[in-house]
């Protein structure tokens, strides 16, 4: 079968989603690489240079992309850098699908500049629509361009939507594995670690990701993102909590029916679903054995314990800039957890006395959404001296 060569872009080519991205180009004969960006990690970024030969490559500090520079002397490569870097990756010409796997708000600008150019955005920045939904997807439907989600979660309900009447949707039941912490209490997550907390039972993924789906306050954002992405009310997404990680997510409609996508925890699949949307490309990959399995479970969260979620409920009720302050503190909460400057439970905590502090503007443009980012920075960064 002869396929059209696509071209992509990646910004955040050296995380998580990045680097299985690009396994899965290794793969797929017809997928090209036109543009990577990423943070710090040179040596990555001078390996996948190589390997994939982009005309574009971006690091975020001037230091690394001039280290970079000096490493690639012998290519066609450019180097460019900061949040121009990124806007030039995104706006780029012969790229057609821009991946957003880079993490944080620094996504935000990037893919609008990508959706203004026509391109399809293959999301993995959760922070984007969490903080400027209201933005991007009337953006995204004005310039026909799709948003492919390339998060676990909204990848199942985006299959289990498909070929449906979505104006039958009765309600997306958005599925939890529980983390590491599943089933404790407030007493015993007083004394949890940054170790323990990144020991995530089923799912591999990036440091801040896997601190966030411990605390469920990767849950809260994903609520915020599948309600725009998805074009529903709060009330119709419901939190289930899955451990098994084998049903991803599903849609239940107005006759009572739900559709689900099922599969074993591998973040390749919604990855190159995303890629090659209509098509399924085989995969290597394993395969859920019913029999083995015997059995799936269900639970309700437990939103008094990990109040990350319910405090995104509120957030996301009260809309405004106060989804971007849920999303700002968070950010800094979990860094200075890793950095040990915090317990776990003062994780929601700072979450909480950030959002009480905030005034709420309504119907935020970008600017807004960018000065609500930097007011919660300061606000921790007094309340911590730092």
């Amino acid at each position: 079968m002869g396929y059209i060569m696509k071209k992509i872009a990646i910004l955040g080519s050296t995380g998580s989603i990045g680097t299985q991205t690009l396994e899965i180009v290794r793969k797929e004969a017809d997928l090209q690489v036109t543009a990577l960006a990423a943070g710090g990690n040179v040596d990555l970024m001078e390996k996948q240079v190589r390997e994939f030969r982009p005309a574009l490559a971006a690091m975020w500090t001037e230091e690394a992309a001039n280290d970079l520079r000096g490493r690639l002397g012998d290519l066609p490569v450019r180097v460019v850098c900061g949040m121009d870097g990124l806007l030039e990756v995104a706006s780029q010409k012969e790229s057609e699908v821009l991946v957003t796997a880079i993490v944080g708000m620094i996504g935000i600008r990037p893919t609008i500049a990508a959706i203004e150019q026509g391109k399809d955005i293959a999301l993995a920045n959760k922070e984007t629509l969490v903080t400027a939904g209201h933005i991007i997807m009337p953006l995204a439907a004005g310039k026909g361009v799709s948003i492919l989600p390339v998060d676990s979660e909204h990848s199942a309900i985006f299959q289990s939507l498909h070929g449906e009447n979505k104006a039958r949707v009765s309600k997306i039941l958005l599925t939890a594995s529980g983390g590491p912490f599943r089933g404790k209490k407030k007493e015993e997550l007083a004394s949890m670690t940054v170790e323990d907390a990144l020991n995530h039972p089923n799912w591999s993924m990036g440091k801040k990701v896997t601190i966030d789906s411990a605390s469920l306050v990767n849950k809260g954002l994903e609520v915020m993102e599948a309600r725009w992405l998805f074009d529903v009310e709060l009330d119709q997404i419901q939190v289930v909590v899955h451990p098994q990680s084998i049903i991803h997510s599903a849609v239940e409609y107005a006759d009572g029916g739900i559709m689900a996508q099922l599969g074993m925890p591998d973040m390749k699949l919604p990855i190159q679903y995303a890629l090659f949307y209509p098509d399924r490309r085989p995969m290597d990959t394993a395969r859920v054995d019913f029999f083995r399995l015997k059995q799936l479970t269900f639970e309700e969260p437990d939103q008094e314990t990990f109040r990350g979620l319910a405090l995104a409920y509120q957030a996301a009720r009260r809309g405004g800039t106060l989804p971007t302050v849920f999303n700002a503190a968070n950010e800094k909460a979990v860094s200075l957890f890793l950095q040990k400057k915090i317990t776990f439970l003062q994780i929601p905590e700072l979450i909480e006395s950030s959002m009480e502090k905030h005034f709420v503007k309504e119907n935020p443009t970008v600017e807004q959404i960018l000065e609500a980012e930097a007011e919660t920075y300061d606000y921790i960064k007094v309340k911590f001296g730092e």
